[in-house]
């Protein structure tokens, strides 16, 4: 039968000086989430009674971070882990079954490996379980000492003679603990070591010396359980978060042109047969439904994408983009733009709180903001959608099988009619009824030998006077 378990305790209260960053440390990011989300996902997945997040340094942000069931229990003075968990567990009162313990800054931690180790420490009936790696460099990690019978004790790097220094069996911070035995052993705690504090891993030894049950759970993969302490190992995470995350869309059925180019968020939605192409960045809540194609280079945030669409060399935000449609190269899709049907968003196209109706396009060279256009109407090069008057935004509304001529300017509150046409360089600033032309530029007048009375012959000197 399952343990239940009663609390996962995170341990989120210290500065993380080596970041040397006013953000704390559990709050920097690393695909598309804080550690600390990462960290709280996985604990959910256990279903604890109770989830507490030990908080101290930049307790306000930490705590207004907090995501589901977790509640903030404040650690008034960093006095260690042994501390940091006795806090936790003074806040909740009695409790009956497993209390697991996680540091807040292990992001790559899985829900499985949590569950694993709460399987192993059931089966058991084990005081402590905790998890270990064996890493190729355990500087910095407690040391895990066995004898004949099993884990003796855990030895932190500080305070470690150098023949438990060349262990590379680590302790990850990660444990599995009966609650009351966990109470008990947490009250003998004594700050006898290198640091001053009271220390989590003594109740490994303090388990083992009242002949309780200890065992370890070795971590099938030593990379899921690192911690983060600099933005040097920050990078390094979030580069093997990148390539779990790229290898499950792959493994799902979706193709990535140049992983190594490629950044997809933790919560982006890839359907099977989605193209990724070379130095694409997929952010947020993004989805990208079955056949699209999205990059090269381009960066998608928050935004849908319909089924065989293509995104090209384009940057988008809060979009949607409708299946069959075209964005790029060089497009700026700003939050509100809606493209429907088979719609485009062609070169050097800006577009924001818009909608482009289906077939509709918008080739080239132009900026639509507050606007909605209707059904298989077609903008032309170089037309803008003057939608400010310098206090107010305006709407403009173009109907259905409408073109509007190159160079034009809609100056908003403006209404283009179904079927009407505007001509090259028109300035509409007026209602088109449907059907009709409108033409707002004045008449081309030519001045027949101009050039030669005013303009000098090749090689002569341009005079005083002569500019038109």
């Amino acid at each position: 039968m399952p343990s239940r378990v009663a609390a996962v305790i995170v341990l989120a209260a210290g500065e993380g000086s080596r970041m040397k960053s006013a953000t704390p440390k559990v709050l920097h990011s690393l695909g598309g989430q804080t550690m600390l989300a990462h960290v709280l996902a996985s604990a959910e997945a256990l279903d604890p009674e109770h989830l507490l997040v030990v908080v101290g340094h930049a307790r306000e942000q930490v705590t207004a971070a907090l995501t589901g069931r977790a509640r903030a229990v404040v650690q008034e003075s960093q006095d260690g882990t042994g501390h940091a968990v006795r806090v936790a567990l003074e806040s909740v009162g009695p409790l009956e079954g497993t209390v697991v313990v996680v540091p807040g800054d292990a992001p790559l931690l899985t829900a499985r490996t949590l569950q694993n180790l709460v399987d192993a420490h059931t089966a058991a009936t084990a005081a402590t379980t905790l998890l270990t790696a064996r890493v190729e460099d355990p500087t910095g990690y407690g040391r895990v000492v066995r004898d004949r019978h099993g884990v003796e004790k855990v030895v932190e790097d500080k305070d470690a003679d150098a023949a438990t220094l060349l262990i590379d069996e680590v302790a990850t911070s990660v444990y599995a603990f009966a609650a009351e035995p966990l109470r008990a052993a947490l009250g003998g705690l004594k700050p006898d070591n290198a640091q001053g504090e009271l220390y989590l891993t003594d109740v490994v030894a303090l388990h083992r010396e009242a002949g309780l049950v200890v065992v370890a759970e070795v971590a099938a993969d030593a990379d899921e359980t690192r911690g983060i302490n600099d933005r040097v190992q920050l990078a390094e995470l979030a580069r093997l978060l990148r390539d779990r995350i790229v290898t499950r869309h792959q493994r799902a059925g979706v193709a990535f042109l140049d992983p190594q180019t490629a950044w997809v968020d933790a919560g982006v939605v890839l359907e099977p047969d989605v193209t990724i192409a070379q130095n694409t960045q997929l952010h947020g809540l993004t989805l990208v439904r079955r056949g699209a194609v999205v990059g090269p280079d381009s960066t998608l945030t928050d935004c849908e994408v319909g089924e065989d669409a293509t995104v090209l060399r384009s940057v988008c935000t809060s979009a949607l983009i409708g299946a069959r449609a075209a964005v790029g190269p060089f497009t700026f899709l700003r939050p509100g733009t809606v493209l429907g049907v088979g719609a485009k968003a062609g070169a050097y196209v800006e577009v924001k709180n818009a909608q482009v109706g289906d077939g509709s396009k918008v080739p080239h060279l132009s900026y639509v903001g507050d606007a909605t256009i209707g059904a298989r109407s077609n903008i032309g090069a170089g037309t803008i959608v003057v939608n400010y008057d310098g206090r107010d935004k305006h709407r403009t509304s173009v109907g259905d099988d409408v073109r509007v001529g190159s160079n034009n300017s809609l100056v908003a509150p403006v209404t283009v009619g179904d079927g009407a046409y505007t001509a090259a360089g028109s300035a509409i600033t007026s209602d088109v009824p449907a059907g009709a032309l409108a033409v707002a530029r004045q008449k081309q007048r030519n001045i027949e030998g101009w050039v030669a009375r005013k303009r000098p012959a090749p090689g002569e000197k341009q005079g005083s006077h002569g500019q038109p």
